[in-house]
């Protein structure tokens, strides 16, 4: 047999149980030098399980890993480093307070920071992921974190790399960038593992497939050659419906107000926002597109009242001025909000789900009700119409909310703030890193509430989520917003040209937003 002939990495009969439940079971594969393998599976499926054995955070119960041949055990994430393996995962493994040169140099032992930083920016020139090595990481949005971690990785020089949704939180054209960095270093002889829900980036991209379903191995494939829609019923079992919505958007009150709302950067990082006014009606969802970066952070925070606008007229609910109030009293007068970090910023990942419904429905009018309604035990109640609800995997009766899969996390504090019925829902990248039926859930879940009249704002950084559940489009640049445009006028080049800041106020009305709907 030839080395070519050798799998790079290879898993035999890998079994790994947490008590009786097994997360994976008997699972093989096989990944070759320079093989571009995509590992696919609905959320809870075992996928992360099992990379996280591959990359030494977990011990198999049973089976062997192979390497180039050679049966090994990988005992930590430092072996996997040391034998070649690189791993970005899909929830930042970051420290807030420390720079990015910082961070990188945790995961490069010996490192001398002196030069560190010359070869993070020569890093991200060559392969289109720009970040400022000084910059503190908690200055940095979701989209420049990820580039972060996988910029740390290539570092590395790994042999095979393991990416853990990394297009989540990136735009289409990052998206690219990245690809092509991929492509090259495939070409270079590295094997790359990736997990990805966008099935169409997966067929462009990878050239084998694994499918895993309830942990076992349920079938292997060329994605060039099956549909996205094949794939996602391999990966549910089932055919995959699609969200279905009507038309137009109902000429409902305006329910969510935004007045020249301006708030100077809250960093020298951050994005500065610049006199941003819109409408959101009932009946209607909205949506706000933007590459990473461009201030839909900082637009979040003020929404959330994290930070307070300078005039309570600002921000208005249902005609109530709260742009001078915090997130309790904008939850009174009937918003909800599910930010952009589900792990740490939309849920606490050592508490258990009930107290996690406790974070945002404590001062809740109509769900509290009496004030023994906490003590008598109803946040597990209402936990477990949540689970139900959207379909939320987990063990146990009340697991902590760091055990539960991205994905169903996900579904957890989506379904917890829709639940709650809200006249307006603020809901930043509400599809990050779920599967393609848990993707259909929360976005018809989105659509049917604004059917029964709330007024939804979605921010995404993906495009086709906005075009299959908004009715209007915006986009965000530079803390500037441009006049919102029913999505039917739209196309993704129109958009992406916008979200790149070519002429971002060329449509933009200069009437009051709402005499622009009069």
């Amino acid at each position: 047999m030839t080395d070519a002939a050798v799998p790079l990495l290879e898993a035999r009969g890998i079994t790994r149980l947490f008590g009786s439940f097994a997360a994976n079971r008997d699972v093989s594969l096989a990944i070759r030098a320079g093989e571009r393998h995509a590992l696919l599976g609905e959320n809870g499926a075992g996928k992360s399980t099992l990379v996280k054995m591959i990359y030494g955070v977990l011990a198999p119960s049973a089976g062997e890993f192979r390497w180039e041949g050679r049966a090994v055990e990988i005992a930590s994430p430092a072996a996997a480093r040391d034998m070649g393996i690189g791993m970005v995962f899909q929830h930042f493994n970051l420290f807030d307070a420390l720079t990015v040169a910082e961070n990188i140099a945790l995961a490069l032992p010996g490192e001398r920071m002196r030069g560190l930083g010359a070869r993070i920016a020569e890093v991200s020139r060559a392969y289109g992921l720009a970040i400022d090595p000084n910059r503190a990481v908690h200055s940095l949005s979701a989209g420049e974190k990820q580039r972060v971690e996988i910029i740390r990785c290539l570092l590395q020089a790994p042999r095979l790399l393991i990416m853990d949704e990394p297009t989540s939180v990136l735009t289409p054209q990052e998206g690219a960038l990245l690809f092509a960095t991929l492509r090259r270093l495939s070409d270079e002889g590295v094997a790359i593992l990736y997990i990805s829900h966008k099935l169409d980036e997966v067929r462009a991209l990878c050239e084998a497939a694994t499918v895993l379903r309830a942990g076992e191995v349920v079938a292997e494939c060329d994605p060039r050659a099956v549909s996205s829609a094949e794939i996602a019923a391999l990966m549910v079992g089932r055919d995959v419906a699609q969200v279905g919505r009507a038309d137009g958007a109902a000429a409902g009150p305006v329910r969510l107000a935004i007045r020249s709302l301006s708030l100077p950067a809250p960093s020298q990082f951050g994005t500065a926002l610049h006199e941003v006014s819109l409408d959101v009606r009932g009946g209607e969802i909205l949506g706000i597109a933007g590459v990473a970066g461009e201030g839909q952070s900082e637009l979040m925070q003020a929404l959330i009242g994290e930070r307070r606008a300078p005039r309570p007229e600002a921000i208005a609910v249902d005609g109530r001025a709260v742009g001078h109030l915090g997130p309790d009293a904008r939850r009174l007068a009937g918003a909800a909000f599910v930010p952009e970090e589900r792990a740490g910023h939309a849920a606490v990942p050592e508490m258990g789900l009930p107290e996690n419904v406790l974070l945002s429905h404590h001062r809740a009018e109509r769900l509290s009700g009496p004030a023994g309604w906490i003590r008598a035990g109803r946040t597990a109640a209402w936990a477990a119409r949540v689970r139900t609800a959207f379909d939320v995997r987990a063990g146990g009766a009340h697991p902590r909310a760091g055990s539960l899969s991205g994905g169903n996390l996900q579904k957890f504090v989506v379904g917890r703030e829709i639940l709650r019925e809200p006249g307006v829902l603020v809901v930043n990248q509400p599809t990050w890193g779920v599967d393609p039926g848990a993707a259909v859930v929360i976005r018809q879940a989105l659509i049917d509430l604004a059917r029964r009249g709330a007024a939804v704002l979605v921010i995404s950084q993906d495009l086709e989520e906005l075009f299959a559940i908004a009715d209007r489009v915006a986009v965000i640049h530079t803390g500037r917003l441009s006049a919102p445009r029913p999505v039917g006028e739209l196309d993704a080049e129109t958009v992406g040209l916008l979200m790149g800041g070519a002429d971002p106020g060329a449509d933009r009305d200069d009437r009051h937003p709402a005499e622009a709907h009069a």
